[in-house]
């Protein structure tokens, strides 16, 4: 089986205009063609599933294109997306950031997906992902090194709940790499599928390991890759897995 995952900064490309000299001003204006080569980028790795981070599900930017639904046509997907930040936020009244969320895309032998919400930091998503014999945690971590541990504490007590093996994966904002979720993932008995650490962040010239797949007992991963891609400013992730029935 197939996982892709996936930052695509809701497909406005790699970085800003050097005419946008405001931060953050990049994730404000689309992208004409983008999401189109992201499509086809997709369709070319033949992923069996796909963790997308950082989607627009219908905003300005995206010319009120739900690109969850765009991606899942293409690929011929089930889909299963929500508006990143808590069911509470004040940014579910703000135009462009209400529209801003992560999704899974799947073949469609899906067992169901629940909405799971982190009690600390501003992006409080996490979409689990059912599958006959593994589940598949998404997130889309913290910026602020403390909230992030918050979340990792959470994030260990759903993964100890699961009675299947698992997978967490996404965008966990590590600024210091695997050396920061070392003790997350010995609690909770995971390996990352990045054995050599290649960072994933900036994607024209990569120096954080940003990005991660992490994957428990009862799976064995096959392969594993980062393609040199510069749609978005993080690079996706490829991993072949099979269960190991143990």
């Amino acid at each position: 089986m197939r996982l892709l995952v996936y930052n695509i900064r809701y497909a406005v490309g790699a970085g800003p205009s050097p005419r946008m000299p405001v931060p953050g001003a990049g994730y404000l204006f689309g992208n004409p063609g983008n999401l189109t080569q992201i499509i086809k980028f997709i369709q070319s790795t033949d992923p069996d599933i796909v963790g997308l981070i950082e989607i627009d599900i219908g905003s300005v930017r995206s010319g009120r294109i739900n690109q969850v639904d765009a991606i899942a046509d293409a690929l011929g997907h089930f889909s299963a997306y929500e508006c990143k930040y808590g069911e509470e936020s004040v940014n579910h009244f703000i135009p462009i950031l209400r529209k801003q969320a992560n999704a899974f895309l799947a073949a469609p032998r899906i067992t169901g997906e629940h909405f799971h919400y982190f009690d600390q930091g501003i992006k409080k998503l996490i979409i689990e992902l059912e599958l006959e014999e593994v589940a598949i945690f998404l997130v889309h971590l913290s910026l602020k090194y403390r909230h992030r541990h918050f979340q990792l504490r959470h994030l260990y007590e759903l993964v100890r709940q699961s009675k299947k093996p698992v997978i967490v994966a996404g965008d966990f904002n590590t600024f210091w790499g695997e050396n920061e979720i070392f003790l997350f993932m010995k609690a909770a008995e995971l390996r990352s599928a990045n054995v050599d650490s290649i960072p994933s962040y900036p994607s024209r010239s990569p120096r954080m390991e940003l990005d991660f797949i992490l994957y428990g007992n009862g799976i064995e991963v096959t392969h594993f890759e980062m393609p040199t891609v510069s749609l978005s400013d993080h690079l996706p992730l490829i991993c072949d897995f099979e269960m190991t029935g143990a």
